[in-house]
């Protein structure tokens, strides 16, 4: 897998500019790398204190070691294998090889032969994917497994295997042949136009300098004829133990850990000589210049960016502290770009600014917008004049104080939850600390150092902070369109020129105001309680209807979930008309009848909430996220959202600004063609699934979905459901006084049976062909056997599941090992809750347009013999363990009995669900999987769609 830092905070996500500072002659000399000793960890030049409850320690050979306990969840680990090595160290004939070599880590080594690791893995109850990955980038390369459990031979055959990948592989010539297509199918994936915007950004912003050249995914020439002696030089080059950290968090003795570490790793010894850094380059020295993008299949948007040499100096308090000055004062800034995009007739859709450090290449301060399609001037007049509104008049110490109390809020919270911090977040802290130098600091000392910071923190500090915030080369204008622009680069420039030559005048202040929703009536009183106590939960209603559903757990401290089911979703609408999914958003970002949503996340600022709005089969859900403490507001929040929410026309006239190019987005990937049309398809047609037309997106009125949604979330029944870290006592007086206190509300009706029937599509002679414009050589096959809802026979749902995951094996080692056609082949399969008869099994692959054929021959084939043969011992068990384990882990999260609950009161068959999967799973013989695809995977009932290149549409490189 590929990871690009640089799609981050300075380069993609807030889109940034910096306007007011004109360049300088030279560019300043970067500040010197703190360049660490072999075995040396960032504390010992630090005045940070590391977390106490981390190891840190070196192997003789440098290598070093992170090891920390964590027994919640109980029996789990995380293993990490990082690299300071990635696509930065190659040469120019090895472009792209680190990335492969990433994948000839699965490919066989001196102790594990070729395609054995996974299955290995597998057999431990690994899922490929899911529980073992890896990650290259720029600089670093990361070897992922998840342990489902820490028996010995769990964590002594992982060790062994990161080990393998270490030292011990084999990078055989013929499994590098094998290998090829599976990285070209990747790369092929990846080119997609927002990935095309960030690369050019890339090559504009850090122009002349190394990084530009050498993008992980590399060279497709090189992929295509690199032999692997350039693979195994690399290798020998780069994977060093002075230049690798192995990484251990989990429910083991720590002392047991360190030792095994030890021996696995403690004779490894460099292969070839330690080659100099890559040089980075230097900053060219620049003034204002602009660069336009044009690719059908992107948004309209624009970055100004100042470029300054990366500061590379040790992590210290007074360095994070003048981080978080300098954060502050953008955070009032983006809150004020928030502010403009959801007035009335915003003229843009979304802006932000940010200030970050680039792969050790260069600092970019940035300001960027989304424009709507057409006014790209105004978007950026807007963004660039606010931004010098803050650097000239400064930020007020209310606007200040509050970010500051958001912040505050955010690090209670993660001092509150600390202790159940999951394995593979916590061996992802200490990874993501490691390219950067970083100490890793524990959430108590984290809150100490922040209180210490904001003490007396004045806008006047922040005010000066800011004004050394944009500066450096350019101003340097980027702008991506999906359409070419009249004059291109040249008006770019003129417009920006212009906008910088109008006066700005001070931000007004804006109007204080109470938070509204504090009561709902009289407090609700409970009609009847009673306890599901082999699954530790309460089921309550209420006098006026509403059904609340608590189960505490103790899987995260501090966290709380909460969902709330009104009226009957997509069964209570037709057939024939568009559901209003799509702008579904516009609930929430309307507001409330009494408070709009700016205003509201202003007076909630010390509070922990979440707000979220959806369509299911049978239920509208509004939902969200809190601590303890915060219950009754995050319910508050909701129960208004029911009752009273805003409906502001502005809310949805953006997402309809927004809407204007989405199907020319969707159109240029063959994935994109697929998430937008396939929904609608395997539900024949229905116009609940269908994708609207960019005249029904044009032409929605929000009166029109307000009429559609309202009913239910008014009168319809109500079901709330609680999971996490509260008692049931907490969450019956919480919901008792917002809920609870509503007027009446109906139960469920009984649906007629024929509402719930939806249609699967009937397979045809002729294939089903969409078509997509992007390269001509991206195309996607997809099969699909019609099967049936989930209650028609739960435990054939489960055989199914289990047919599925070997199937998926199997598409695997026929597509990806064997034939090396794509890099990721996809079996799927659900059985509705809600639909009578709806269900489906497939397969799907992206693969160029000449191999759509094999793919559904082989596909084909497999379930002939899926039909006829009963699998092995040992197949059966990796596509049972890796699911079961996945299954038992799940069970240990808040989201999963979240949504698992949901329902179960008014179907209560839900609750069998819960009780049987992993028993049911268990049970699952090879038998049971011939009959499952004896009685699905049919030849004749199989429909097949492809995705191809529309007739004129980009080359394949």
């Amino acid at each position: 897998m590929i990871r690009l830092p640089g799609a981050g905070p300075a380069l993609a996500a807030a889109l940034t500019f910096a306007l007011a500072q004109p360049a300088v002659a030279q560019a300043p000399v970067p500040a010197a790398a703190a360049k660490l000793a072999p075995g040396e960890w960032p504390q010992v030049r630090s005045d940070l204190k590391a977390d106490p409850a981390i190891r840190f320690g070196a192997l003789p050979n440098g290598m070093r070691y992170a090891i920390r306990k964590q027994t919640i969840p109980a029996g789990q680990a995380a293993f990490r294998l990082w690299f300071a090595t990635g696509s930065m160290m190659e040469t120019d004939a090895q472009a792209g090889l680190a990335h492969f070599l990433e994948h000839m880590a699965f490919n066989g080594s001196k102790e594990v032969k070729e395609g054995e690791m996974v299955k290995i893995l597998e057999r431990l109850g690994l899922a490929f994917g899911a529980d073992t990955n890896a990650s290259t980038s720029f600089s670093e390369t990361t070897y992922k497994l998840d342990l489902p459990r820490t028996d010995t031979e769990t964590v002594d055959t992982s060790l062994k295997l990161l080990r393998e990948a270490a030292f011990n592989l084999t990078i055989d010539p013929a499994a590098v042949d094998r290998e090829r297509g599976i990285v070209l199918s990747e790369e092929r994936a990846r080119d997609t136009p927002g990935y095309r915007v960030v690369i050019q950004r890339l090559n504009f912003l850090l122009k002349g300098q190394r990084l530009p050249t050498r993008l992980p995914i590399g060279k497709v020439e090189v992929l295509k004829t690199a032999p692997a002696s350039l693979i195994t030089d690399y290798y020998n080059h780069w994977y060093r133990p002075d230049r690798a950290v192995f990484v251990a968090v989990g429910d083991f003795d720590v002392d047991v850990m360190e030792a095994k570490i030890k021996a696995a790793f403690g004779e490894w010894k460099a292969k070839a000589p330690a080659l100099p850094e890559p040089d980075q380059g230097p900053i060219a020295p620049r003034k204002a210049e602009a660069r336009l993008v044009v690719d059908p299949g992107v948004t309209q948007s624009l970055q100004v960016a100042w470029v300054s040499p990366a500061d590379l100096s040790q992590d210290t308090t007074a360095k994070r502290r003048r981080d978080l000055v300098e954060g502050l004062g953008l955070a009032v800034l983006n809150r004020r770009y928030s502010a403009i995009a959801r007035g009335a007739n915003p003229p843009f859709l979304g802006a932000g600014a940010s200030k970050g450090e680039q792969d050790d290449a260069a600092e970019v301060a940035t300001i960027g917008v989304n424009a709507e399609s057409g006014r790209w001037r105004e978007a950026l007049a807007a963004a660039e004049q606010e931004q010098r509104r803050i650097v000239q008049y400064g930020v007020r110490q209310d606007e200040l104080d509050r970010e500051i109390e958001e912040i505050r809020t955010a690090v209670k919270a993660a001092v509150a939850g600390a202790a159940t911090r999951r394995p593979a977040d916590l061996a992802s802290e200490i990874v993501g600390s490691l390219a950067d130098h970083t100490v890793v600091t524990s959430p108590v000392d984290d809150q100490t150092y922040f209180e210490a910071d904001v003490k007396g923190l004045t806008a006047a500090t922040v005010n000066a902070a800011l004004k050394s915030v944009f500066q450096g080369q350019g101003p340097l204008v980027f702008m991506a369109s999906p359409t070419p622009i009249e004059g291109g680069e040249a008006t770019l420039l003129a417009a920006l020129t212009t906008s910088q030559q109008v006066a700005v005048t001070p931000p007004t202040q804006t109007q204080q105001i109470a938070w509204p929703y504090e009561t709902f009536g009289a407090v609700g009183k409970v009609a009847e309680r009673r306890e599901i106590a082999d699954l530790g939960t309460t089921f309550v209603r209420f006098e006026n209807g509403v059904r609340l559903t608590v189960k505490p757990t103790a899987f995260r401290d501090d966290e709380v979930l909460v969902r709330v089911n009104a009226g009957s979703g997509m069964l209570g609408l037709a057939k024939d008309r568009q559901s209003p999914f799509w702008a579904s958003n516009a609930i929430i970002e309307g507001g409330l009848a009494k408070i709009g949503v700016e205003d509201m996340e202003r007076v909630l600022a010390s509070k922990v909430y979440g707000g979220r709005f959806g369509i299911t089969d049978d239920a509208y859900v509004l939902s969200g996220g809190t601590r303890t403490g915060d219950l009754p507001t995050q319910l508050q929040v909701l129960a208004a959202y029911m009752t009273e929410p805003g409906w502001r026309e502005a809310a949805l006239a953006r997402i309809k600004a927004a809407s204007r190019t989405i199907h020319d987005q969707y159109e240029a990937t063959d994935n994109g063609v697929m998430a937008r049309d396939l929904p609608g398809l395997l539900h024949s047609g229905d116009r609940r699934w269908t994708f609207p037309s960019r005249d029904e997106m044009a032409t929605a009125k929000l009166d029109d979905i307000k009429a559609e949604i309202m009913p239910d979330l008014s009168t319809g029944p109500v079901e709330v459901v609680i999971v996490g870290d509260v008692t049931v006592d907490q969450a019956i007086a919480a919901t008792a006084s917002t809920f609870g206190a509503l007027p009446r509300r109906a139960e469920a009706k009984t649906v007629p049976a024929a509402a719930r029937v939806v249609t699967f599509p009937k397979a045809g002679p002729q294939t089903v062909t969409l078509t997509h414009k992007g390269r001509a050589d991206q195309a996607i096959g997809f099969i699909a056997w019609p099967t049936s809802d989930y209650w028609a026979d739960p435990q054939r749902a489960r055989d199914t599941a289990v047919l599925r995951e070997v199937m998926k094996l199997r598409l695997t080692d026929q597509l990806r090992e064997a034939q090396g056609a794509t890099y990721s082949p996809d079996v799927n399969s659900q059985h509705s809750l809600v639909w009578t008869g709806w269900g489906y099994l497939a397969a799907n692959v992206e693969v160029p347009p000449e191999k759509l054929a094999g793919f559904f021959a082989d596909t084909q084939e497999i379930a002939a013999d899926l039909r006829t043969t009963e699998v092995g011992a040992d197949e059966l068990s990796r596509a049972k363990k890796p699911r079961i384990e996945g299954l038992q882990r799940t069970r240990v999260t808040n989201g999963y009995w979240l949504g698992e609950l949901s329902g179960a009161q008014a179907d209560p068959r839900r609750l069998d669900s819960i009780r049987e999967i992993i028993p049911g799973t268990e049970k699952v013989t090879a038998a049971d999987v011939k009959r499952a695809a004896q009685t699905w995977l049919k030849p004749e009932a199989a429909y097949k769609l492809t995705v191809l290149p529309a007739p004129g549409g980009a080359a394949a490189p």
